[in-house]
């Protein structure tokens, strides 16, 4: 009865390894990326570099922890021949103690100390940029400002039900390949998101202040957009579609705009929350009103 209850938890145990083998094939393609997707930007790959190798040294200490638990587990488990006293109990190993107290925190320090450098990267605009996008969130769509262009984009929200072209209705931002962008974010009424997961990268938008962050897009192609805060009923469908394209694709739809009537930039400081009077400075001087101090 042992035995055959030994073979069925063996067989078991085989099948979930299996299907934990085939499940983590399909995702072979993406082990190089750390099961990220693909960087298409300099934040991205940045991101990537902090996340891959964060991984490997959990997973090795998982494994060395697991290691040692199922070690002890099959070393000194109770045999029939025992006599079944405890064992002798030791009230302190100092050498052992310094060993799982040392080197956790050592551990946690070499994290925090790469965190830390890699997230102040991350939000750094000293950077010399070559162009910036005024952003501004509303329920539930996004304004474009591109400022040194002097024309804007504006979305409504758009109600996906599943009808043909409602997609090609969402608000498109265009960023031309290898140029570095300033983002400068803003919202008008409540907490949205600024997230375009290709770029591994997002940052919240909150109603009074101004937040920002620079960005290289390195791959030309169509990626997807969208809020990432909870920011009401209709949130889900928040999106916005980005565009890398060359520079000269850039520069005709900045003329394509200005030929539709959208120069001149949307005023980003009327919102329903009185702006912070130190973060009205941070937004484009063409997007103020000076009206809401």
């Amino acid at each position: 009865m042992v035995a055959r209850t030994g073979r069925r938890r063996l067989v078991g145990t085989a099948g979930i390894a299996g299907l934990a083998t085939l499940a983590l094939g399909g995702c072979q393609t993406q082990a190089s990326d750390g099961f990220l997707p693909p960087a298409v930007s300099d934040t991205g790959r940045l991101v990537t570099s902090l996340w891959i190798p964060s991984w490997i040294a959990v997973l090795a200490v998982g494994a060395l922890t697991w290691g040692l638990i199922i070690f002890a587990a099959v070393r000194y488990r109770r045999r029939k021949d025992d006599d079944g006293s405890l064992p002798v109990q030791l009230r302190y190993n100092v050498p052992l103690e310094l060993l799982y107290t040392v080197i956790p925190v050592f551990m946690i320090a070499v994290f925090f100390w790469y965190t830390a450098r890699d997230e102040a990267a991350l939000v750094d605009t000293n950077t010399k940029k070559d162009l910036t996008v005024s952003v501004v969130a509303k329920q539930w769509s996004w304004d474009f400002n591109y400022v040194d262009s002097n024309v804007h984009e504006t979305g409504v929200h758009t109600e996906l039900d599943g009808t043909t072209g409602k997609r090609a209705q969402m608000p498109v931002l265009y960023l031309p390949v290898n140029k570095r962008v300033q983002f400068v974010l803003n919202s008008r009424d409540v907490v949205h998101s600024f997230w375009i997961p290709a770029f591994i990268m997002k940052m919240d938008i909150i109603p009074g202040k101004t937040n920002g962050f620079q960005v290289t897009p390195t791959q030309v192609g169509t990626f997807q957009g969208k809020c990432a805060e909870f920011c009401g009923a209709y949130h889900s469908q928040m999106l916005f579609m980005v565009k890398v394209v060359p520079q000269n694709e850039y520069d005709q739809e900045m003329a394509r705009l200005r030929s539709i009537g959208q120069e001149g930039l949307i005023p980003v400081d009327v919102s329903r929350e009185s702006m912070v009077s130190g973060d009205i400075q941070k937004i484009p001087a063409p997007a103020r009103t000076e009206s809401n101090r």
